[in-house]
């Protein structure tokens, strides 16, 4: 997929050619070839890594790093009117999270093909999401528990909750 051309087309680029680096570097510490940032809407930039064998932790994605710490940067979990940029084609959990955080835009240098050449191979993910899925990778059922929408009532009837 290729970014359509206008008139911030050369700013998207140095902020990819920015995240190309910063996944580069990361692979020297350790960590993953990937790496993003967030560019907020007033541009406060905010970088990501890859740290998934860092730290052991299969969450721990470059965009989802930068997601994080945009919004902990300015105090909000809505990031309205950010872009993202980031080294390679964001995961199925990367554009979940791009898109919780009301992210506006996402650029990316490298595809998921790249990756999966590199031994990254999310195809069985991408496919899961695909229409017509039959739960093979990893089953999903719903069970009547009598109280599922307990938590839900308790939190309509919080007087104090953040609505998000």
């Amino acid at each position: 997929m290729e970014a359509s051309q206008g008139p911030d087309q050369p700013v998207a680029e140095q902020y990819l050619a920015r995240a190309v680096k910063l996944a580069t570097d990361n692979v020297l510490n350790n960590g993953g070839p990937f790496g993003a940032i967030v560019v907020t809407a007033d541009g406060q930039e905010f970088a990501g890594l890859n740290r998934v064998t860092a730290t052991l932790d299969p969450t721990a994605h470059a965009e989802v790093s930068a997601i994080r710490n945009a919004c902990q940067g300015v105090g909000s979990f809505d990031l309205s009117g950010a872009t993202l940029y980031t080294s390679c084609e964001p995961c199925p959990m990367c554009l979940a999270s791009a898109l919780w955080a009301r992210i506006s835009r996402v650029y990316f240098a490298a595809d998921r093909h790249d990756a999966a050449a590199a031994g990254f191979d999310d195809a069985l993910f991408y496919e899961y999401f695909d229409a017509g899925n039959d739960g093979a990778l990893m089953p999903v059922a719903s069970l009547s528990t009598g109280n599922a929408v307990d938590p839900f009532d308790q939190w309509r009837n919080n007087e104090n909750r953040t609505d998000y």
